[in-house]
């Protein structure tokens, strides 16, 4: 089933580790085939992932975007996970299990879907400790990526 994208002015999207920008027009795109895609809004900035589950999202959208590492990249991913399982508990816990298994399947953008809710829940208990000021990390990507599929 092909994945259609509409892409706003100027939005950045990489497809198989290839960044591009959409020019100053909305445009749609279709991509007929597999594909590792991830929209540019939905991108962690190294320099933000300075949160324990920023850190791992951080990892796997790195081995989502740069198909050199990812082999490098699923051993470090996976012991960050086993550690955050340990940390969150509840639905967290099992959100963190799926994306240890999508991980291992080698389904990058699936393992980024399971972590976005822990995301969210991480951004909520760390307003707690600092409630009059925004979170420093920047905002939870609202579609952690898209992957097309055959």
């Amino acid at each position: 089933m092909p994945l259609k994208l509409t892409l706003k002015p100027d939005e950045r999207i990489i497809v198989n580790g290839c960044a591009m920008r959409n020019s100053g027009r909305r445009h749609t795109l279709t991509i007929e085939s597999h594909a590792d895609v991830i929209r540019g809004q939905d991108l962690l900035e190294a320099d933000v992932a300075a949160t324990p589950v920023r850190r791992v999202y951080f990892l796997i959208q790195t081995a989502l975007t740069r198909t050199d590492l990812r082999k490098d990249l699923v051993t470090p991913i996976q012991k960050q996970l086993a550690v955050l399982a340990t940390v969150f508990g509840g639905r967290n816990c099992g959100q963190i299990f799926e994306a240890a298994n999508f991980v291992s399947g080698g389904d990058f953008y699936k393992a980024l879907s399971a972590l976005r809710p822990v995301l969210r829940h991480e951004e909520n208990l760390l307003s707690y400790t600092h409630p009059t000021q925004a979170p420093e990390a920047g905002p939870v990507p609202d579609h952690a990526a898209v992957a097309a599929r055959p």
